[in-house]
């Protein structure tokens, strides 16, 4: 199926853009996959996940590229900030970050993973998404390997700047937790862990001053800033306040615009989620989430 042949009809909503087609999967999904093996140290793969701009890796054997597990953004935040698997680093190394980065990443990794075969559809794909809530499905080929895998950011690019007459306040997320610059980087990632947020906004004075994502928890590991600034342990490092983390100008729209307006402005801004101000009032924010909801619950 020629997908973008699909999608040009524009203006009549989703369901003119997404068709069940049996295979046709494959035709958004990224092939080139990066994989790592369950050995590999957690640190190496937070490196590997910052180097290709990863928010997720599938964790493969090295030799058959059969799937094991997956490690996304918010299982590091969780790692970091007293999730479950912080413990990780407070029992087994007593505190000990250093240590506890070069543990194997099979210790932290998700091993129940939901995934596709390559005989599926863009529908299948979608559902499966939004029923799961998940950010990525690994595809397998008939011997279990990894062979592909499809992301939010695939069905995002799918819809960017087509007109589906949507606005975009039907699928905004609204009552949007937000927290104060100066509050610490550790604080933040818990409230991200306890609420299964991918996100923050960070608000003074009712002003947004940008957001902070779980990428930014990673990149704050993987760049070794971490251990910069946590000299006396895990717990000075998560003391720093989360403000040090914002590192784009604020990109927000309101609540009026077209749902394929929107995305198409995320893709070209490379970001995860837009705030929407309607009258200078932060009053909801829209996601990759929120766009695979809109196509998976529309067509």
């Amino acid at each position: 199926m020629g997908v973008r042949g699909a999608l040009d009809r524009g203006g009549d909503g989703l369901d003119s853009h997404i068709a069940a087609h049996h295979g046709d999967v494959l035709a958004v999904a990224t092939k080139d996959v990066v994989t790592v093996p369950p050995t590999t140290p957690i640190m190496t793969t937070v490196r590997t996940m910052l180097e290709h701009e990863f928010r997720r890796i599938p964790i493969a054997d090295a030799g058959t590229k059969r799937l094991r597990g997956i490690i996304v953004c918010k299982d590091i935040v969780d790692f970091l900030c007293g999730g479950p698997r912080h413990s990780l680093v407070t029992n087994r190394f007593g505190g000990n970050l250093l240590a506890a980065v070069n543990e194997e990443v099979r210790a932290i990794m998700k091993t129940d993973v939901l995934h596709l075969d390559a005989n599926s559809s863009i529908t299948d794909a979608l559902e499966m998404m939004y029923a799961g809530s998940v950010g990525c499905l690994p595809i397998l080929g008939g011997d279990q390997r990894v062979s592909a895998i499809v992301t939010e950011q695939d069905f995002m690019r799918l819809i960017a700047d087509i007109k589906v007459g949507v606005a975009i306040k039907e699928y905004m997320s609204e009552n949007v937790t937000t927290v104060e610059p100066d509050v610490e980087i550790g604080t933040a990632g818990k409230m991200m862990v306890d609420n299964k947020f991918r996100r923050l906004p960070v608000v003074k004075n009712g002003i947004l001053l940008g957001i902070v994502t779980a990428f930014d928890m990673l990149r704050f590991l993987g760049s070794g800033e971490a251990f910069i600034k946590g000299a006396g342990g895990i717990e000075d490092a998560l003391k720093t306040p989360v403000k040090s983390l914002i590192t784009r100008d604020v990109v927000w729209t309101t609540s009026d615009r077209d749902l394929g307006e929107v995305t198409g402005m995320m893709a070209a801004k490379n970001v995860g989620s837009i705030p929407i101000i309607d009258q200078g009032v932060l009053t909801g924010i829209v996601t990759e989430r929120d766009v695979v909801r809109a196509l998976a619950t529309l067509k």
